[in-house]
């Protein structure tokens, strides 16, 4: 999809979209793989056999493709056994799912650690993601379930209970108690979402945070924290938000090295609780973490066996829950805190305002997107010849926040840019891309033209607010004050010609236009949907006839609620390039006016696709309707998703040559 300048359509406040029931939320999530976890027990149950993942074998291809794949000496003792086949009496939990559960083994993925030992804090949360109603006694069938946010919808991950093991012990994530397996079958569900075990080596707490929850995350860097930090910190927990924090290490030959005072560098850490606490005559601050090693624990003041817990009472070490066991987790006053580690992270429910004490209701808008080379990947405002070319959202500001200070007007809200798939494309040699965004207003003159701002707005117009840098992470997010009125969001990767998909996410404070517009939009699927939750291509659906273009775009025949919106949104937005162009809206456009629709549209076509697009969709007056206009350009949508696929391959033909062929057809 090249852009939408229309503006986004609202999922709603998260809280809302909580009690929904459709598709792709908590009460109805999707259905990864497409299996059903209820229909698959009861087939086992039925034949009373144990379930066996075909999608997610017990082989190599799930542990990995390269450390961990076929080549590897890794691997050549690795057995998968069932937890029944390990243990005696294995249990799903024991005793309370909680932070000593998880211990990390051979894999380099403590941030997801971090991430799940902040789960346990919040049994709301936890049993989000790792359903209850699951246990190796009543109804075992050797299949288990969890439930994880992927780019804006819920999914449901199916797995078997097979696990790596050397010498019958876990090779990955283990419990404290050996007969449990929670932990170790939620990472093992997690690497099937990502495609294999290898797949989670490295990465950001905040990742595992926000695919727990959905929720978006801030940054602080410690030397630029602001003085309220503690209190934003304290705050954050009794909200139920997840945090995690580490220490940078400016060699990487030295990631994950133990300093003197116990601590590890290059390591993510959970921050699992904030208190004040009396220590002789004043009250100190302090701050609880956990090492996802469960060992290796800090030394230094208020460690588990300092001399600073003498002067504390029985029942303040109680409260504070002190104890002196090597299980990773301990605590440190708040001074050694910010001068020790570099970087916090909050994964918040919602982004409510961390500034006061006053809880805001925001509303979430979602859309995807994705840059394409040769059409939407323009690079970052360093490349002005093709800067304009990225992916454009509009964003309307329309009211102002209820605790303005200085008869300030102005609207808070959160920008997150979040690339797409790129933790399991891995094996295909992909990295993370530099990404971030510009934000740029629309004058008052400009609010009536909803089109694709060209090269000359951005070289005459400057930012009104962007993000601080371009960085190589899944997620970039930042939190801003704006005016009200109508901007433009420019997503984009720092070099040009970087093809991805990306989804965009805008927290604001006030509702604004597009909530009704969402739930118009959602009583039109109602109408037409067969049943829930799709709805069936050969349906007419006006002012488009999408029986032949939806089957164009995925080749299913159906479409989802997301597919359905996807297509909504993109003939909303074409339907204004059209008006545009129609002459006296006669209801059609000249063959020569289609080039300039193509163009704002988004696409570059060369000499000959024109000429082919012309013979094929012209009347004999060399006019073209508006069905034909929204046929072509779905046509020109699904080749060009079609041919980024395609040519990750050796063709003898360039993309647009096959372009030509594909459009003849």
């Amino acid at each position: 999809m090249p852009y939408t300048p229309s503006g986004f359509f609202c999922d709603r406040l998260i809280r809302e979209r909580e009690r929904r029931d459709g598709e792709g939320s908590l009460s109805k999530p999707l259905r990864f793989s497409g299996q059903d976890f209820t229909a698959l027990k009861q087939e086992c149950l039925t034949k009373k056999c144990l379930f066996e993942d075909d999608t997610f074998p017990a082989s190599v291809e799930s542990l990995g493709y390269k450390e961990l794949g076929h080549k590897s000496n890794k691997v050549k003792n690795i057995v998968w056994k069932r937890p029944k086949e390990i243990c005696e009496n294995p249990q799903f939990i024991v005793g309370g799912a909680s932070r000593t559960d998880i211990c990390q083994g051979d894999l380099g993925d403590c941030w997801l650690l971090a991430a799940i030992a902040c789960l346990t804090l919040n049994e709301k949360l936890l049993y989000r993601v790792v359903p209850q109603d699951q246990s190796y006694s009543e109804g075992y069938g050797g299949i288990f379930h969890f439930q994880f946010w992927r780019y804006g919808d819920w999914v449901d991950v199916v797995i078997d209970d097979r696990i790596p093991t050397f010498n019958n012990q876990l090779v990955f994530t283990k419990s404290a108690e050996r007969n449990e397996f929670w932990s170790a079958l939620l990472e093992k569900a997690y690497a099937k979402l990502h495609g294999s075990y290898e797949a989670l080596k490295g990465g950001n707490t905040t990742e595992a945070m926000e695919d727990f929850t959905g929720g978006v995350t801030e940054f602080y860097e410690m030397k630029e924290a602001p003085k309220e930090l503690y209190k934003i910190m304290k705050k954050a927990l009794e909200r139920g938000s997840m945090m995690g924090c580490s220490i940078d290490s400016l060699v990487p030959a030295r990631f994950e090295t133990r300093t003197v005072t116990g601590l590890v560098k290059g390591h993510a850490y959970s921050v699992t609780a904030v208190e004040e606490s009396q220590h002789k005559a004043s009250k100190v601050r302090l701050v609880r973490l956990r090492n996802p090693w469960g060992q290796v624990e800090w030394n230094g003041p208020w460690s588990d066996n300092s001399k600073e817990w003498v002067s504390l009472s029985k029942g303040e070490k109680d409260q504070l829950q002190h104890q002196s066991a090597e299980d990773g987790e301990f605590w440190m006053s708040f001074e050694d805190f910010k001068k020790n580690y570099t970087k916090i992270e909050i994964c918040n429910l919602t982004p409510d305002a961390l500034e006061d004490d006053k809880i805001h209701k925001w509303t979430v808008s979602v859309n995807e997107g994705r840059w394409v080379r040769g059409c939407s990947a323009g690079g970052c405002r360093n490349y002005p010849d093709t800067f304009w070319t990225n992916p454009q959202f509009r964003l309307c500001l329309l009211e102002e926040d209820d605790d303005s200070e200085d008869n300030e007007v102005a609207c808070s809200f959160v920008v997150s840019l979040m690339q797409k798939n790129r933790r399991k494309e891995r094996k295909l040699g992909a990295n993370l891309f530099t990404i971030g965004f510009a934000i740029y207003e629309v004058s008052l003159s400009m609010h009536g033209n909803k089109q694709h701002m060209q090269k000359d707005f951005f070289l005459f117009n400057s930012s009104k607010a962007r993000c601080k840098s371009y960085i190589n992470l899944r997620e970039v997010t930042q939190r801003f004050r704006l005016s009200p009125g109508e901007y433009v969001i420019i997503p984009s990767t720092y070099e040009p010609h970087q093809e991805g998909e990306f989804i965009l996410r805008v927290f604001s404070e006030k509702r604004n236009t597009s909530d009704e517009e969402d739930q118009q939009f959602r009583s039109l699927f109602q109408q037409i949907a067969a049943d829930v939750s799709t709805v069936s291509t050969v349906r007419p659906v006006r002012p488009v006839r999408p029986g032949r273009k939806a089957r164009e775009m995925d080749g299913t025949g159906r479409l989802s609620l997301q597919e359905f919106r996807h297509l909504w949104n993109k003939i909303k937005q074409w339907q204004g390039i059209f008006r545009h162009y129609s002459s006296d809206q006669a209801g059609i456009i000249n063959s020569y006016e289609m080039r300039n629709a193509i163009n704002d549209a988004g696409f570059r076509l060369n000499n000959q696709l024109y000429d082919i697009i012309t013979m094929r969709y012209a009347n004999e007056g060399m006019n073209i309707d508006f069905d034909s206009f929204i046929s072509c350009l779905v046509r020109l949508e699904a080749m060009f998703s079609k041919s980024r696929t395609l040519f990750t391959l050796v063709f003898c033909l360039v993309r647009l040559e096959w372009l030509q062929l594909t459009m003849y057809a």
